[in-house]
């Protein structure tokens, strides 16, 4: 039996939370073409009959613009110390930007072995990936380098035998069915949030959260509220749209990838309200969950 933790981390927008679910081949992390889409950190479980892995998806790491941002950095840097496994992601198309060694000079102070994930090689050419490969090993000792394209799950399986080898623990830390150790709860708000995110325009979906309030399951039927929490009133009327019709259709999505995720009919009330600053507050950010 061999089991142990593997933390992700990156920039935003590198695909982070796109390689957790393809590693798992389940989603359990929202993903969008938006930076900074995960906002909390998601434990996603990957199982076999000898080995149990948990992936720790981590929001991306940027320079902060609000206590919001500068608690998602603390969090972040936290699941960097005390696991067996670093996977740092990069964009293969981009390159390593000025963010990406930011993040590299912090890896230093860790005692985990870290791997180098260059993601999206399906938009790259082969001459360019071995190019920054080379290029790539004079910044940092890393102990693995793997390229990957998460969307389309190449290489993943490869990655994941790769991790094997580093475990150091041989307990089952939970059972083989859980998937995630998130609360329902937190996986229905962050549906909602992805339907957000896909909806909206650019500056939206960094202003608004969303939190479950109720959560009333029955024989036949889950009656789900969901409260969508913006900072201003003009980006209140955005979410809403004329008449209504952004957040019915927004409504309308929710509720069919949580009928999907939780096997039963589900009746989903959506309320938005208007929080000026909220990503400043703390008594705010510790109720939707984000705690320094």
């Amino acid at each position: 039996m061999k089991s142990g933790f593997v933390s992700i981390v990156g920039r935003p927008n590198v695909g982070k939370s796109t390689l957790l679910n393809a590693i798992l081949k389940y989603k359990v992390a929202i993903t969008s073409n938006k930076a900074q889409t995960t906002r909390n950190i998601i434990e996603g479980i990957y199982n076999e009959k000898d080995c149990q892995i948990v992936f720790v998806d981590t929001p991306g790491i940027h320079k902060p613009q609000n206590k919001l941002g500068r608690i998602l950095n603390k969090e972040s840097f936290t699941f960097t110390k005390d696991v067996d496994v670093i996977l740092f992601v990069i964009d293969a198309k981009t390159g390593m930007g000025k963010g990406d060694k930011f993040i590299l000079e912090t890896l230093t102070k860790s005692s985990s072995p870290v791997f180098l994930i260059l993601n999206k090689i399906d938009m790259t050419s082969t001459e360019k990936l071995m190019a920054m490969i080379n290029e790539y090993q004079t910044y940092f000792p890393f102990a693995e380098i793997i390229p990957t394209s998460a969307l389309k799950r190449d290489n993943i399986e490869h990655l994941i035998e790769v991790v094997k080898g580093y475990l150091t623990d041989n307990v089952r830390y939970f059972s083989e069915d859980m998937i995630t150790s998130n609360s329902k709860n937190f996986m229905v708000s962050e549906i909602v949030r992805e339907k957000l995110l896909h909806l909206t325009v650019e500056e939206v979906p960094h202003s608004l959260t969303c939190l479950t309030t109720s959560f009333e399951e029955k024989a036949k039927i889950i009656n789900i509220t969901v409260d969508i929490i913006v900072d201003r009133d003009s980006i209140k009327k955005i979410v809403i749209g004329k008449h209504g019709e952004r957040l019915k259709e927004v409504g309308i999505l929710a509720r069919k990838d949580m009928e999907s995720m939780l096997g039963k009919q589900v009746y989903l009330e959506l309320y938005v309200k208007t929080i000026k600053n909220w990503r400043e507050k703390v008594r705010y950010l510790k109720e939707l969950g984000f705690n320094e």
